[in-house]
């Protein structure tokens, strides 16, 4: 006996009123409908209906048994689409929001590398340093760096947002390399300024569990990390930025970390999305591909 098959005509049944009319969506026969329903009763040893010849209700088991049974009939539909979903290829528009410097030195090529695998979904990277609201204006995915606010977001915990201080060899000839964070206030340093606040007074560090707030002086500022960058590259002093950013040029010589016996400040960092039980395909690869390069 198929018991889903049989809960599904039984339900049928009730929800039609009879067996004629369920035969008509099920596309079954009066008889068969009946057989069902006769296998049915027989397994469970009671009766579900009571029935004559003009009119038909439920049992008090019945009635107990319908309300239980579209249950099992709805997760079981569940199921199927589940596994068809798992099995479908990504596809679709996906609509990502991240810092910009992030966005551009970390999430780029990881999305190229994304759309390469998953030649069917197309990709809007909006980059931002505001805070998005990631429902009201429809993005699928955003990276937050900083704390979080409390949310109904599903926050899933990245690497942290590492920093670090570099300068150009053309630089350090000219002035002369720090070995002390307090030694910052003698030298150019490039300043990151946000939109919402103004450049940072000081530069934190943290060596042997004690931390080093250093002043520093900031004649260039900008709120543009590749702005910052060019500078530190053409000599102009020393910059405070992503070691994913930073990380390229070190390797190549073309900067030099400086205070590299210190910490320098990390932030936490998060992808944010939202609650779906059954998230799409496009936003559920992505999620994967985040997580092997930055979880």
């Amino acid at each position: 006996m198929d018991r889903l098959k049989c809960m599904l005509v039984f339900v049928k049944v009730t929800d039609c009123g009879s067996f004629a009319a369920a035969s008509e969506v099920l596309n079954l026969s009066p008889q068969m409908v009946g057989k069902h329903i006769s296998m049915l009763e027989e397994h469970l040893g009671t009766r579900l209906l009571n029935r004559t010849t003009r009119r038909q209700n439920l049992t008090e088991v019945g009635r107990m048994f319908y309300e239980r049974c579209k249950v099992v009939l709805a997760a079981a539909d569940e199921a199927e689409a589940v596994a068809q979903e798992m099995t479908a290829m990504p596809r679709g528009v996906l609509r990502v929001n991240a810092p910009v410097t992030f966005g551009a030195y970390g999430m780029s090529p990881l999305v190229v590398d994304y759309m390469r695998r998953y030649p069917d979904v197309q990709v809007e990277l909006t980059l931002s340093d505001r805070y998005v609201d990631l429902v009201d204006e429809g993005f699928e995915a955003v990276i937050r760096i900083g704390p979080l606010a409390d949310s109904a977001l599903i926050a899933r915990k990245l690497k942290p947002y590492q920093l670090i201080a570099c300068a150009s060899p053309r630089y350090l000839a000219e002035f002369g390399t720090p070995v002390r964070p307090e030694e910052l206030i003698d030298h150019q340093c490039l300043g990151y300024t946000y939109w919402s606040r103004s450049s940072e007074k000081e530069w934190t560090f943290t060596k042997g569990g004690k931390q080093h707030a250093a002043e520093v002086n900031s004649r260039l500022q900008s709120n543009n990390a590749t702005a910052l960058l060019s500078a530190a590259l053409g000599g102009g002093g020393i910059i405070l930025g992503a070691e994913v950013v930073l990380g390229s040029y070190i390797a190549s010589g073309q900067l030099i970390q400086v205070l590299a016996d210190y910490q320098a400040p990390a932030r936490e960092m998060y992808l944010l999305y939202s609650p779906n039980r059954y998230p799409t395909q496009k936003l559920r690869r992505f999620i994967d591909a985040v997580m092997a390069e930055y979880g």
